[in-house]
Formats: C-alpha cells, sequence, structure tokens
C-alpha cells in the first residue's frame, strides 16, 4: 500500500480544552464546523460515553449523500474524543492540550486494518486509488474543519 493512511494537523483554539472538549463531543453540531458532514445524531438518544453510536449524514460535491454509522472510542472529558466509522474501519479523533494562549486542537485520522480490508473486498484492483482520494479528503478537510471549528469557538 502506497497510500499513506494516517493524517493529522493542529491548531491553537483561544478556549479551553474542556469548552473545546464538550463542543466537538457534542457530535450534534459537527456539520457547523465539517465540510463533509452535514449532520450527526446520536442513536438512541445516547451522549459523549465510550461504547455510544452515532449516525452522521455526509456529501461531498463528487458524491450525493451517504449515512455511516460511527462508534465513540474515547471520550475523555477536556482531553480526547473519538470514534470510529462502521465501528472498525476509520478513527477519527480530536485531542485537546492546554498551551499558551487557549487550547492545541489535533484532529487525526486513520484508515484501520478493518477499513483497507473493506476497500479491498469493495473496489478490489480500484482500492489504493480510492483509498488515496479519502487521504486527499482527509488533507483538504481536516484544515478546514479545525479553521471552522477555531471560528465558532472564538466567536
Amino acid at each position: 500500500m502506497e497510500t499513506p493512511l494516517t493524517y493529522s494537523e493542529s491548531i491553537v483554539i483561544a478556549r479551553s480544552p474542556a469548552d473545546l472538549y464538550d463542543m466537538v463531543s457534542d457530535v450534534t453540531r459537527m456539520g457547523e464546523w465539517s465540510p463533509v458532514c452535514n449532520a450527526c445524531w446520536w442513536d438512541d438518544g445516547d451522549g459523549p460515553r465510550a461504547g455510544a453510536w452515532f449516525t452522521g449524514r455526509n456529501q461531498t460535491p463528487e458524491r450525493g449523500p451517504w449515512e455511516t454509522r460511527s462508534e465513540v472510542v474515547a471520550a475523555s472529558p477536556g482531553e480526547q474524543f473519538a470514534f470510529t466509522v462502521g465501528g472498525s474501519w476509520t478513527r477519527w479523533g480530536y485531542t485537546f492540550t492546554p498551551v499558551a494562549g487557549g487550547t492545541q486542537v489535533t484532529e487525526s485520522w486513520e484508515v484501520l486494518p478493518d477499513g483497507v480490508r473493506r476497500f479491498d473486498d469493495r473496489y478490489g484492483d480500484e482500492a489504493e486509488a480510492e483509498l488515496a482520494i479519502r487521504y486527499e479528503a482527509a488533507r483538504a478537510g481536516i484544515p478546514a474543519t479545525l479553521g471552522a471549528l477555531k471560528r465558532v469557538a472564538e466567536a
């Protein structure tokens, strides 16, 4: 596999780690800052705790709307929030580190081994090209998401 399967970026936001954790872990707000995710809702009325599931509705210019279910895998207030799409395909995570002037927020993306197998099964010889598209989407989407989060959080 030539395509990178991980990507992350950071930004400093003039808010506390607790405030930013509360914003990000409220997945119902994800549509405010994500360029791909339009809406999220907790399944079965759940909330931001490890083991909780939520559904997200996504859309890109190249692809019509689709929904995914994700499981929260880390929910440490003020420190870390992470979820896995499909339960084991792709991990998205956010860490919150106090720094001078606020909090360094790091957003990360990683295609997990089950995700690679899923791409192989679904796309066959085109799996690598499809993963490259997802990598480029993360490379463009993460800074856009972090920038929008900063604008909303500092407003």
